[in-house]
């Protein structure tokens, strides 16, 4: 039930005169506006509540019930040292952060350069990239595999590396060379029940894209251990050292995009870890402060910054806000509590029953897969039994008009995607339990169930 608020009118208007949305239309009616969070659980101005199944987009790992000892974080560090830079100097907070990085990623020889957020880490890690192989003496290496439908930011470097073709029309050409080559989809593969056949063909489409593009003139392979963009695509066994194995062959850096997966999404603090692979470059940001204030993180292993630091060479590349001390010492500190409260252990012990909540949605007519990781999945919605998609004035009614409206109804928050493929994909908060696991299966059922008599399947 609706509380009445009369801030409520006031921001709706306020946000339509003054508020440019991030990847939306300008023109929002009852654009959905939060005030409160509790748990895993948001409150909207009209008092609403919902579950937030999305965590914010995969930012939130610990839900909002943080917030005092956060607060007590932040008001330690900001009556001591309220900013400086990393500059040519540095603080305590960025250093003891740095050291705690770095032993928990998937080697022990990580550095670490701190960014504002995800496409500034991408495009920090391609600089270092370039900045390595100038001083290697191989500056002919301008060039990047990457793959179809990945989304590594949108900063003009950073876009060029993601794979959306409609996030870079109207942007001119692309500062890096880029091939990208087929994701982990196996979803209408023709040998995706094949997971070995499956995993050959891929590492052969990326052997055959860096022969083609000239082997001595790429720098980059770059992955999401866990793909978002086109739904939650998990790699096949020996992909990810078979990617390992491609690079070192042909004297490419390695790098894993880990702004989503990164800090407890799938049940570790690195997905690279799960995969048996210490990429040459890792990049984080999302769930690296639990959203409790903004930042990012470059981790690059010593053999690509050693040239730099034995020539004495200057890295040419900075961020105003990089480290900040206030998101530093947040970040600390919610690492100390995922530590404390074990939260990666509860991911790690209702990943598989939260799989099978999910998988009973493929009895719908309108679920065609299931797939995903931890607590990170994506629900592919068809037409029909033999996965036919929907054209996109069906997506556009599916997707942009009745599933949004109906998941504020059910009280959830939900991400609806289009990539050609219709996508509706959850990421609980990392400190859900069991219950609300259950409690959000069940909306996804009613609200799919609802989809489907919408969409007139049988």
């Amino acid at each position: 039930m609706d509380v009445p608020n009369p801030e409520h009118d006031r921001l709706q208007q306020s946000a339509k005169d003054h508020l440019v949305l991030h990847f939306s239309k300008q023109e929002i009616d009852d654009l959905l506006v939060l005030d409160r969070g509790e748990g895993p659980y948001v409150f909207d101005t009209k008092g609403r509540r919902y579950i937030d199944a999305l965590s914010s987009l995969f930012c939130s790992q610990l839900g909002y019930s943080y917030g005092e000892e956060m607060a007590d974080a932040a008001r330690r560090q900001l009556t001591s040292l309220a900013f400086n830079t990393s500059w040519g100097t540095s603080h305590p907070a960025a250093i003891d952060l740095a050291e705690k990085i770095a032993d928990l990623a998937p080697a022990d020889d990580y550095r670490v350069f701190f960014t504002g957020g995800g496409s500034e880490s991408v495009e920090a890690a391609w600089k270092m990239v370039r900045e390595h192989f100038i001083a290697i003496g191989q500056p002919q290496r301008t060039k990047a595999i990457a793959r179809d439908r990945a989304y590594h930011g949108v900063t003009l470097g950073a876009l060029s590396f993601t794979g959306v073709r409609p996030f870079k029309e109207g942007f001119g050409e692309p500062p890096v060379p880029v091939t990208h080559v087929s994701n982990t989809n196996t979803f209408r593969a023709p040998d995706g029940a094949d997971e070995a056949a499956f995993c050959a063909r891929l590492l052969a489409e990326v052997e055959e894209a860096i022969v083609a593009a000239g082997a001595d003139e790429v720098a980059l392979i770059i992955a999401e251990p866990v793909q978002n963009a086109g739904g939650c695509f998990t790699a096949p066994a020996g992909y990810w050292p078979g990617l390992r194995r491609l690079a070192d062959q042909y004297g490419i850096l390695l790098m894993a995009d880990e702004v989503i997966t990164g800090f407890g999404r799938i049940g570790e603090w690195f997905a690279s870890s799960r995969e048996g692979v210490a990429p040459d470059l890792v990049t984080v940001a999302k769930g690296l402060t639990s959203a409790y204030a903004p930042m990012g993180a470059t981790l690059v292993r010593e053999r690509v910054i050693a040239p730099l630091v034995e020539q004495r060479k200057v890295f040419r590349h900075g961020i105003t806000f990089g480290g900040h001390p206030l998101s530093a010492a947040l970040a600390m500190k919610s690492i100390e509590i995922i530590e404390r409260d074990q939260v990666l252990e509860n991911v790690r012990a209702q990943a598989d029953p939260l799989r099978e909540r999910l998988n009973h949605l493929l009895d719908l007519p309108i679920v065609g897969d299931v797939r995903g990781a931890g607590f990170f999945w994506a629900m592919e919605l068809v037409k029909d039994d033999a996965a036919t998609r929907f054209d996109q004035a069906e997506r556009d009614d599916l997707l942009r008009g009745f599933l949004p409206a109906r998941l504020r109804e059910a009280g959830l928050i939900a991400r609806c995607d289009d990539r050609g493929d219709s996508v509706l994909q959850i990421a609980p908060p990392l400190i859900s339990d069991a219950a609300l696991l259950d409690d959000i299966a069940a909306g996804l059922t009613d609200v799919l169930r609802d989809a489907g008599k919408h969409m007139s399947l049988s």
